[in-house]
């Protein structure tokens, strides 16, 4: 097992530098690794912190509540590293890479930025995505054609060699936990990158994606709300391993309007602080 779950010298694993016992069930995942120390500033304890690569993690206590803080990094590339290594800490033995005898279901709870691609999503809201749909690659390794739907035949048309995606649901109880008159519910598409993928034009790609994603009209769930880079690796992965998962995003730009905020880190301190209330509040 040696080059399947690779373990440094002190016992931790690979990547994350993280040993079983270091982290809550509860965890926050945020790409950047500065915003894990923002979030920890509110916490009343901390207990352990850790950092490896882009991988930043601290562990501590909100109200009394044990809850970890892991940043991730860009892209559902790095999810695959973050939640198999997590989900191993819990649920393998990591000399044997046997599955423990009884499984620990753990929360996933992503704090992140967006763009809206609907116009009447405004700017600096939060929204909740309810449904994603991943167009970004690494979902065909782990989930079943019976998570696939079709791509509508305009975006077919620009995206040569694609014609599915996948498409998940957040985990219900999350949902309903977290949504207030404070939060839109959203379907949010997970991109592979940053630039073509989410429809922006390049010197090598010019391409009228952005509007054909706006006007998808999905089957039984409606129009795409906004677009990212991460939430549909969360949402499959924590699906297929047993875990809960939610995605809350600050909106920061609507790509239809051109609006960006006036006061990005505003936003993203609203969230932080309505997202450690829900969960302070949470009963696990």
């Amino acid at each position: 097992m040696k080059t399947n779950w690779i373990l440094n010298e002190d016992g931790s694993i690979y990547h994350l530098r993280l040993k079983p016992g270091n982290l809550s069930n509860i965890i926050i995942t945020v790409g950047d690794p500065d915003r894990v120390v923002k979030i920890a500033n509110y916490l009343d304890q901390i207990e352990t912190s850790i950092q490896s690569r882009e991988f930043k993690s601290v562990t501590g206590y909100l109200s009394g509540k044990r809850i970890s803080i892991i940043s991730t990094g860009i892209g559902t590339g790095n999810i695959d590293i973050v939640m198999n290594e997590i989900d191993a800490l819990f649920n393998l033995d990591l000399q044997t890479g046997s599955a423990l005898e009884n499984i620990n279901s753990l929360y996933f709870i992503r704090l992140g930025t967006s763009g809206a691609i609907q116009t009447e999503i405004p700017v600096d809201s939060l929204l909740i995505s309810q449904w994603c749909l991943g167009l970004d690659g690494l979902l065909p390794f782990y989930a079943h054609s019976d998570n696939c739907i079709d791509l509508p035949n305009e975006l077919e048309d620009e995206l040569p060699g694609l014609s599915k995606c996948f498409l998940f649901h957040a985990d219900q109880k999350l949902l309903n936990h977290f949504h207030t008159k404070e939060t839109i519910i959203g379907c949010t598409l997970t991109a592979s990158g940053f630039y073509a993928p989410q429809g922006r034009l390049t010197r090598m790609k010019k391409m009228n994606l952005l509007s054909k994603m706006q006007n998808w009209n999905v089957d039984k769930i409606g129009k795409i709300s906004n677009l990212e880079m991460e939430t549909s690796a969360i949402y499959g992965l924590s699906n297929l391993m047993g875990h809960k998962a939610l995605s809350i995003s600050a909106i920061l730009a609507n790509r239809i309007t051109g609006e960006f905020s006036q006061h990005p880190e505003k936003s993203i301190i609203k969230l932080i602080e309505y997202a450690l209330e829900k969960i302070s509040g949470l009963n696990n």
